[in-house]
């Protein structure tokens, strides 16, 4: 009895202890003060309902598919996880550029539609309308991610940068995607999938209530100004409104969706070639939860390595992200094995952080403050999109590793080549909407750096 009261007293000591430190990391450098705590923990349950989602469509859509090898349910599956990214680039992005006021409670709403829809998959989980389910439920989850990439600076504390403000965010929303994943497979395991939907269900409503009782200052309008993050002209083109964003952005998010690519590739690729290879239940799930291990691992390591690089040059990170990546997928072609898939996906996976830091970087540096939550989230846009084309080459290959992994890399080589064959620039920003401007004079953009032309004084009266 008195071993069992010390190893409760201590287990509540160290429960409190790590309580206590995890709040006080979220709280940290003035994130309770401008609201970038409460959005933290929104994100972190968004995320935890995002893995039990997961797991639960491993065990109902994809497993079912991938042991078929049918082209009906291939392509079924293929509509179902592939359709959210192709709707989120037309319909949310211009919605967001409007949406101005009632972003909490569009993040509220994503969230409870997620929770409905979790109901209605655990009611029909064995039937045809599990797959309009899954689909409203996938693309609700990508909605969250654009409109969170869109209320980070609006939360952003003076002192914090969006890199650090994203890699807390990254950090908190990969550790609790972790723990209810792990819960989420106990309870398929034990429950099978219906307890499993209803628990997500709960976590999704949490998530609801935390995302309407954001600040209200998120819901604030500050001005902001539609940006294009895919054009490196000076000027908008004729007929558009979206501002070009500096070319540096472009480079940077080019390589950036290379990468995500690369995972989106390995996340279909390598489940389907597990199915194909691996024989026994247990031992394909080990083998794809050592890959999806290292994956998680690798996005950790690279989030908490990015937010170190203080004095790194965010330019250089990227290149030499997307060069690594496309190194090691190169060998992976050559020597494969499921040790060298797992492998890749931890570099990957670190390079994808680093990229994405890198990123997060140069768009504070180079998109003025009315243009930056529109860049942010039209990037996050692309970026999702990239991954949908990784994972549509996945599914059209075969599973034969070797070819796999030579067709990735080749696409990966091909992609970094332009990226270094494309001649540098001048750094040129966008014209700041609220900028004064000399009367009489054009209104074009300035060029940035120490090498930038001199701008005349306007002659006095």
């Amino acid at each position: 009895m008195t071993v069992t009261r010390v190893a409760v007293a201590r287990t509540r000591e160290l429960t409190g202890a790590t309580v206590a430190r995890v709040r006080a990391a979220s709280r940290a450098d003035g994130a309770a003060e401008s609201g970038l705590t409460h959005l933290l923990w929104v994100n972190a349950v968004h995320m935890a309902g995002d893995a039990m989602i997961a797991v639960s469509l491993a065990g109902t859509l994809f497993f079912a598919a991938a042991s078929d090898a049918q082209r009906g349910n291939v392509a079924l599956y293929l509509l179902v996880t592939m359709a959210p990214f192709a709707l989120v680039a037309p319909v949310i992005g211009p919605l967001l550029d409007r949406l101005q006021r009632g972003r909490r409670w569009a993040l509220g709403a994503a969230a409870l539609g997620r929770a409905v829809l979790a109901l209605v998959m655990a009611a029909h989980y064995d039937d045809l309308v599990l797959y309009p389910a899954a689909l409203g439920v996938l693309v609700l989850s990508k909605a969250h991610n654009v409109l969170r990439a869109a209320v980070v600076p609006r939360v952003l504390p003076a002192a914090m940068s969006l890199t650090s403000a994203n890699a807390r965010l990254s950090v908190f929303g990969l550790v609790t995607a972790g723990v209810f994943g792990g819960i989420g497979a106990g309870i398929a395991w034990l429950f099978e999938f219906p307890p499993l939907l209803w628990a997500t269900s709960a976590v999704f409503l949490v998530a609801a209530v935390l995302a309407v009782r954001l600040p209200r200052h998120v819901d604030v309008p500050t001005g902001e100004q539609p940006a294009d993050v895919l054009s490196t002209g000076p000027v908008p083109a004729p007929g558009r409104r979206r501002r070009p964003v500096n070319p540096h952005v472009v480079l940077a998010l080019r390589a950036n969706a290379a990468l995500r690519g690369l995972g989106g590739f390995l996340t279909i690729f390598s489940a389907f070639l597990v199915q194909a290879t691996v024989e026994g239940g247990w031992e394909a799930t080990l083998a794809l939860g050592a890959i999806a291990g290292a994956a998680g691992a690798g996005s950790v390591l690279g989030t908490g390595i990015g937010s170190r690089l203080h004095s790194a040059d965010p330019d250089r990170v990227v290149v030499w992200a997307a060069g690594a990546a496309a190194v090691v997928t190169v060998l992976a072609a050559v020597f494969f094995g499921l040790a060298t898939a797992a492998v890749v996906a931890g570099v990957s996976a670190v390079a994808n952080a680093l990229g994405k830091v890198a990123l997060d970087a140069i768009i504070q540096r180079e998109v003025p403050e009315g243009l930056r939550a529109s860049a942010f989230a039209r990037s996050e846009t692309v970026l999702q999109l990239a991954w949908v084309f990784g994972g549509a080459v996945g599914i059209a290959l075969p599973p034969i590793g070797w070819l796999g992994f030579a067709v990735a890399a080749a696409l990966l080589v091909l992609a970094v080549g332009l990226l270094l064959w494309t001649p540098r620039r001048r750094r040129w920003a966008p014209v700041d909407p609220a900028a004064p401007t000399v009367p009489g004079s054009p209104a074009v953009p300035v060029a940035a750096g120490p090498d930038a032309p001199t701008v005349p004084e306007a002659p006095r009266p």
